[in-house]
């Protein structure tokens, strides 16, 4: 369990403030608790500690009731009649002299909530109610000023967007909640109505300043067609560029002006082409490094923009390093510290769509991870920079004197690079550096399978591998993927086979301009 910092400490020792809400908490949720969150989230975030008085002392919550106080509260976050919209939020558990208290992170939201009906704002005295409609426009008024995806278009129409991007998002939704729960939950958008889509995902709402419903502009660069994004938002684009060789220009490019969707997969597409593919070991699962970094950069590069801004947004490939440039809202000014850094959703409503989709995970969780997967890949850590523009440096040149991986705290030998072939303690013999194939999914004599309760098909390892490479990225090639899961094209070809004949994906388009379909 995680102590509790002494930045926390310092904040319970203050006492109750504008930022800082205390709980006392002993053993279920406060009733108050949805009103604090909803007032955070109407002005600037904040923290908030059960366990603690208000005076700041500290006399945790009782161990055996954190179960179900975090059940409770996953569930509320989730239900408009608590929080209206919903919520992704967290509690967090930290220790302190054998205490245990929970910590709740709430960012300031882009839109305007209500708990319970009633709307709330916060200030020095704590939470209050508003209870006047001026001052509820006025607050809807500073968020739209605040979040440029909040902005509403009331003449845009559902014909200004792309029916079958809305389709493919619930697609992507129903694959990611089915690997999360294990079952066959369906995902809330699966029988939704295109408009139910858009309105549960905060995407379309009544603009406080005019009283009109209408699309938002987080709801255009999302599903828009590519006209309809450029005449809401001329400047939209982001610049991939490949820069090693002819370093006074590029090597290579690709100037995106598309949806935001599309624009991650043709992101994901170029780092693929010019990153080097390193994989490694996380216990017995080989895991491909390059992806797992690619989709931090690519993810975060998109969903926190400031999108007001006429500044590109750049992905820029050198020979060591990747950088990102991003225009930002600063809120802090200088290199961030990943140990004492509180996240908050630059366009929230964005930032959920991709979470759904399984594209980006919590909130704060791509710095971390990016750090994890960096220290890993080069075994350097990058870097983050707060201004008026936001960049990003990751380190990709290998060091060779890195002789060993540190993997959860395990070691994965390592030969000119590359992770040996380990698994179980079993050494698979290796030609050229390369792992040798499994075939029909055998490993050391073991059949690695898994069965699907749908009918009854069984998957090899490799064809969850591509099933996998599929859903985070569907426009990925033949080729690309038998690079991925080490067999040779013609056996990729044939597992594409079977998962289509077995009802697990079918190709939508050509085979040189389409991608893969998850089905349900």
């Amino acid at each position: 369990m995680k102590e509790i910092s002494k930045e926390y400490l310092d904040m319970i020792e203050k006492g109750e403030l504008s930022v800082t809400e205390l709980k006392t908490a002993a053993n279920k949720l406060p009733n108050s608790l949805f009103e604090s969150i909803c007032a955070f989230l109407n002005r600037g975030g904040g923290n908030i500690f059960l366990g603690v008085k208000d005076n700041g002392t500290i006399v945790g919550v009782d161990k055996n009731s954190i179960r179900q106080m975090k059940v409770d509260f996953e569930n509320a976050c989730r239900n408009p009649e608590i929080i209206d919209p919903t919520v992704d939020l967290e509690i967090e558990e930290l220790e302190y002299n054998d205490k245990i208290i929970l910590h709740i992170y709430v960012y300031e939201g882009s839109t305007v909530y209500k708990s319970k009906g009633f709307f709330y704002d916060r200030g020095i005295e704590g939470d209050y109610k508003l209870k006047n409609a001026s001052d509820i426009a006025n607050l809807g008024i500073r968020k739209s000023a605040d979040y440029s995806e909040s902005r509403v278009f009331p003449f845009a129409t559902l014909d200004d967007l792309n029916p079958n991007l809305i389709q493919r998002v619930r697609e992507l939704a129903q694959f990611n909640y089915k690997a999360i729960h294990k079952d066959d939950t369906e995902h809330p958008w699966i029988r939704m109505t295109d408009e139910e889509l858009l309105k549960s995902a905060r995407l379309y709402e009544k603009d406080l300043n005019t009283g009109k419903d209408g699309l938002t502009l987080a709801a255009i660069l999302l599903f828009g067609k590519d006209e309809t994004i450029l005449s809401a938002l001329p400047q939209h684009r982001t610049d991939a560029i490949y820069r090693v060789k002819d370093l006074d220009r590029y090597d290579d490019r690709d100037d995106i002006r598309t949806n935001l969707i599309d624009s991650y997969y043709r992101l994901m597409a170029f780092c693929n082409k010019h990153l080097d593919d390193r994989f490694y070991l996380d216990g017995i699962q080989r895991k491909d490094i390059r992806n797992l970094i690619a989709r931090e950069i690519c993810s975060n590069l998109i969903i926190h923009r400031e999108f007001s801004s006429s500044f590109v947004a750049k992905l820029i490939i050198e020979k060591d390093i990747v950088k990102t440039e991003n225009a930002n809202k600063c809120r802090r000014i200088g290199k961030i510290d990943p140990s004492n850094y509180q996240p908050y959703p630059k366009n929230p409503k964005i930032a959920d769509v991709f979470r759904q989709i399984g594209l980006v995970e919590e909130l704060g969780s791509g710095v971390r991870n990016l750090i994890k997967y960096t220290k890993i890949y080069s075994g350097g850590v990058p870097t983050f920079s707060e201004e008026d523009i936001f960049t990003t440096i990751v380190p990709i040149n290998y060091k060779e004197d890195n002789d060993t991986l540190k993997v959860d705290g395990k070691v994965d030998d390592k030969v000119d690079g590359k992770v040996d072939g380990k698994v179980d303690g079993k050494v698979d013999d290796k030609v050229d550096g390369k792992v040798d194939d499994k075939v029909d999914g055998k490993v050391d004599g073991k059949v690695d399978d898994k069965v699907d309760d749908r009918n009854k098909v069984k998957l090899t390892k490799k064809q969850q591998e591509i099933l996998s490479i599929i859903n985070s990225n569907p426009y990925v090639v033949r080729k690309e993927l038998s690079e991925k899961v080490k067999i040779s094209v013609t056996s990729t070809s044939n597992n594409l086979k079977k998962l289509t004949e077995n009802g697990y994906i079918e190709r939508v388009g050509s085979d040189k301009s389409g991608y893969w379909k998850i089905l349900k």
